[in-house]
């Protein structure tokens, strides 16, 4: 099958397309023919030799895939051969064919493209399950929600507007992203290049702090995110982009009973997945089915130009997600 292929690690340089072996589906997994898949930040940092796959997962990058049931695994009777399908993959999403979980499928609504459902799992899943499950986000509560642009952070602010209404999102953008973050929902909007966000987030919640943080800077943001906290907040970290060792102020945390949780979904167990995905899918699912939650897609590359995608994404210029088209 064609696939995007890595010989080393590095820059987007390395990436080539070539021939790899297809996959057979194993128990309880499926065999999908990818139609589209997208461009997520791990898959950057695995490219430089910093994210190596689960074991037993393919090397070929790729998190997500949107495509059709091709060959059902032992143990399998939930899909059938012919379906449309999306979903998460431990890795191989960057391929013509790739293996997944059948738990860990969603059926594509018949009112989203394969492009726009290749957007969906590894961002709105990843983003509801750390603002909701594991944060908690309340309807009436303020969440501060770092990175307007990217693919996780504008799924977060569209997930608060629709399952919580009554929440307040305040986003950290650079000044070219501003007024389309502050467009999807966002109550404030604070220039994290010239602002100093712990200063507005106390000034926008009259000095109450906020519920709810979802970071992926790490170590540079620790201090001003808990000050930015409010008495029983949760900082809940999906990435450690400015490093991973930061001074903590345990006093402060003990008597504002503050939380921080470490989160990360490509790594956890096979059910705990499955999990997951079944409560998203009914929760989440049924307003994307009915385009309440619309995809963001910043643009379409064909597999071929895999490499130019990395590099769009390095520059940090998009807005929602880059997707890779197979057909």
């Amino acid at each position: 099958m064609k696939a995007v292929l890595l010989d080393e690690f590095g820059g987007a340089d390395v990436l080539r397309i070539g021939e790899a072996e297809r996959p057979t589906p194993g128990q309880g997994q499926v065999l999908v023919e990818v139609a589209a898949t997208s461009v997520n930040r791990p898959d950057l940092v695995q490219r430089e030799g910093k994210y190596p796959p689960p074991k037993g997962d393919s090397d070929i990058l790729g998190l997500e895939v949107a495509g059709t049931v091709r060959e059902l695994g032992p143990g399998v009777n939930r899909w059938s051969v012919g379906d449309r399908v999306m979903g998460l993959v431990g890795g191989g999403g960057y391929a013509e064919y790739a293996v997944a979980y059948a738990d860990h499928l969603l059926r594509i609504p018949e009112s989203l493209s394969f492009e726009e459902a290749a957007c969906i799992c590894e961002a709105y899943i990843t983003a509801y399950l750390n603002v909701f499950l594991l944060g908690g986000l309340e309807d009436g509560d303020t969440v501060l929600l770092h990175g307007g642009g990217g693919g996780v952070n504008t799924a977060a602010i569209q997930l608060c507007k629709a399952l919580t209404p009554n929440a307040k999102a305040l986003v950290t953008a650079s000044p070219g992203k501003r007024e389309r973050v502050a467009a999807l929902g966002a109550a404030l909007v604070i220039d994290y290049r010239t602002q100093d966000f712990a200063a507005e987030v106390k000034r926008f919640t009259d000095g109450r702090g906020v519920a709810v943080i979802l970071d992926h800077i790490g170590a540079a943001y620790l201090a001003s995110n808990m000050k930015s906290l409010a008495v029983g907040g949760r900082l809940v970290v999906i990435g450690v982009t400015s490093g991973i060792e930061a001074q903590l102020n345990l006093g402060l945390m003990m008597v504002k009973r503050q939380r921080i949780i470490g989160s990360v979904l490509r790594s956890r167990p096979v059910p705990e997945k499955s999990a997951i995905v079944a409560e998203f899918a009914d929760q989440v699912l049924p307003l994307l089915a009915e385009r309440k939650i619309v995809p963001l897609i910043h643009k379409v590359y064909a597999l071929e130009d895999a490499a130019q995608a990395h590099r769009e994404m390095e520059a940090s210029a998009h807005f929602g997600k880059i997707v890779l088209a197979l057909s």
